[in-house]
């Protein structure tokens, strides 16, 4: 074992968003960075979650609107897909972005050390293992836990890589399935179960533990959701779980029995399970250090700083209400970055953090649910409004029956939360950020200029009925 010459301001562990995150910005501010990583820097992220999944997402969007060509006056055939093509074309834009990501790291004369870092007892040294500086120590008066998660099975469901699997074998997809079942409606659950679908899959199956799909997103946007995933073939059910997934070999090859609490009982050939992800911090050496919850989080104030002076926190491995999202590891670890610098922060609000889902129909939000508003401030203080996107010019277009949904209430009836489902809703969810954000007033968002024809006007639309003046509202 031998120690680095060289000490370092702050080591970083782990490569993800919010470990590089943390790195670039602290290398703008001045300051001498180590990141240690044991695979490829951009994480899960940019190899194994977001980008490949967003990227087959496009080509299945691509299909989609190949197979309506018709309505277009377009005599368009759709002769199949080219799997092999298709993941050629995933991999050309991780790899686009991963070469993009090495240079910027190179650039900011950032210390990459391949390999896996262990923090030891005094919270200031990092052990590498692996690697070309196999059992080196490094040293630094600030250490960043940026390690990230791992995909989460259920009790009693075996992940065989093949037949049964996680986003992680989802997104180096190597077939399309004829008929899935996802088990999970999050991000993930429903971003896959809408790929499947425009892939080609016959049938597509969604099964969700709680009262309805999407759970943790405004009411309405569920319900909608349920009924655009019912016109396109997939079948949603919500309120029932898994109790068993039982893999045998069928007159096509294997096939998968998945029974439900409720009774029914579904033969599929792919099984995505898409409960969440767990941090992976077991091993690393922070039971030690005494900043582990229960569950494998690390326990940290709002700011990222652990209970052990210099040792900090970004990404997954926080609890909720951290939010598991890429964007939120970025804003996480540049708010560390800033403040080993010596500059003052404002903590991450949470809830001001766009939630996305790239399914067809795109699905985002911001700020509060209505539900949440009238918990916090009472029925009699909150109102909601909505704007369809039947009545916008760049919606009748994409023929969407979707909508832009306004949250409005509290002591000042400000702006508490934006709900949109439709196209592109992942875009538009932007502007609503910086309307909850700042606490707008329906009017004074009424009152800005949206170009025409756009689906960005049906957020003024939305925000004018919200102020009781709507325009192509009834």
């Amino acid at each position: 074992m031998t120690e680095s010459d060289s000490t370092h301001d702050v080591i970083v562990l782990g490569g993800g968003p919010g470990g590089y995150g943390v790195a670039l910005r602290a290398a703008v501010r001045g300051l001498n960075v180590a990141m240690v990583e044991a695979d490829k820097v951009g994480g899960t992220c940019l190899h194994w979650g977001c980008i490949p999944s967003k990227a087959m997402l496009h080509v299945g969007s691509v299909l989609d609107e190949a197979r309506e060509a018709d309505r277009f006056g377009i005599d368009l055939t759709v002769a199949g897909l080219d799997v092999a093509k298709l993941g050629a074309f995933r991999e050309s834009v991780q790899t686009q972005l991963y070469k993009g990501l090495e240079g910027l790291v190179k650039s900011r004369k950032i210390d990459l050390v391949t390999g896996w870092g262990s923090v030891g007892a005094d919270g200031k040294s990092v052990t590498v293992s692996g690697g070309e500086r196999d059992g080196e120590v490094l040293r630094a008066d600030n250490v960043v836990i940026a390690v990230g998660s791992s995909v989460r099975s259920l009790p009693g469901i075996e992940i065989d890589g093949d037949v049964v699997i996680t986003s992680d074998e989802a997104t180096k997809l190597a077939r399309v399935p004829e008929k899935a079942l996802v088990i999970g409606s999050g991000a993930v659950g429903l971003e896959f179960a809408s790929l499947f679908r425009s892939l080609g899959a016959e049938e597509v199956v969604v099964v969700e533990a709680l009262d309805r799909i999407a759970p943790l997103e405004d009411e309405d946007l569920s319900k909608s959701l349920a009924r655009a995933y019912r016109k396109r073939g997939i079948t949603t059910i919500a309120g029932t779980v898994a109790s068993s997934v039982t893999v045998s070999e069928g007159p096509k090859g294997k096939a998968a029995t998945v029974s439900l609490a409720n009774g029914d009982a579904h033969v599929v050939d792919t099984v995505l399970v898409a409960v969440g992800r767990a941090p992976r911090t077991a091993g690393i050496g922070l039971e030690d250090l005494g900043i582990l919850d229960e569950r494998g989080y690390v326990v940290a104030d709002e700011y990222g700083r652990t209970a052990v002076d210099g040792v900090w926190a970004v990404g997954d491995i926080l609890p909720p209400p951290a939010l598991a999202l890429a964007h939120a590891g970025f804003a996480e670890g540049f708010n560390v970055a800033d403040q080993i610098a010596g500059h003052t922060v404002v903590p991450v609000d949470y809830a001001q953090v766009p939630r996305v889902t790239y399914c067809t129909p795109e699905v985002s939000s911001v700020g509060l649910t209505e539900a949440q508003a009238v918990e916090r401030y009472g029925k009699d203080a909150v109102s909601s409004s909505k704007y369809t996107f039947k009545g916008n010019a760049k919606g009748i277009i994409h023929q969407s029956d979707g909508f832009v949904k306004t949250v409005v209430g509290g002591p000042e009836g400000a702006v508490l939360g934006v709900h949109i489902i439709g196209p592109h809703a992942t875009d538009l969810i932007a502007e609503a950020q910086l309307i909850t954000a700042w606490g707008a007033l329906p009017e004074e968002v009424g009152a800005l200029v949206h170009p025409h024809p756009t689906l960005a006007e049906a957020m003024g639309e939305a925000h004018m009925a919200a102020a009781d003046l709507p325009f192509h509202t009834h």
